[in-house]
């Protein structure tokens, strides 16, 4: 009967383990952006890696605004601030968690430079753009203040 159970037990560990080599082969499905989330390429591009994509509202739910806006000095705007790998390794911007002991580290670029490249820095899905009108032109007629 004990023979039986370690057939079985090396019978179970056999077929998942099979079963991780199998998905460690299948076609990995890339990341992309969802509403809301950053895409940071002020460099990412000309260095040859994908741009970040930096899942704001994961973090939000964790963390308070200040503790990245305030703690950390992140500006209020996309493609704000002169983020690069090397204040990241310094232990600025993300770097100031993603170090290896309260978050992954910088080793693993996959997880963060996920996003498409070419794609400028912006929100993704931001209706900002289409909110205001750019610089120097009117306002549509319905809009203007009667006189």
């Amino acid at each position: 009967m004990l023979t039986l159970m370690k057939s079985g037990a090396l019978l179970h560990k056999g077929a998942l383990v099979l079963l991780l080599l199998l998905a460690s082969l299948a076609p990995m499905r890339l990341a992309h952006a969802e509403y809301g989330d950053v895409i940071i390429n002020n460099y990412a591009d000309a260095a040859g890696m994908r741009p970040a994509v930096f899942p704001h509202w994961f973090h939000r739910i964790r963390f308070a605004c200040k503790v990245c806006h305030a703690d950390l000095g992140f500006k209020f705007k996309a493609g704000g601030n002169e983020i690069n790998m090397v204040k990241i390794i310094d232990g600025q911007y993300c770097g100031a968690c993603h170090n290896g002991n309260i978050a992954w580290s910088v080793e693993n670029c996959d997880l963060c430079h996920t996003g498409k490249s070419g794609t400028p820095t912006q929100v993704h899905g931001s209706t900002v753009n289409s909110l205001v009108a750019p610089a120097g032109t009117a306002a549509p007629a319905q809009m203007q203040p009667a006189k």
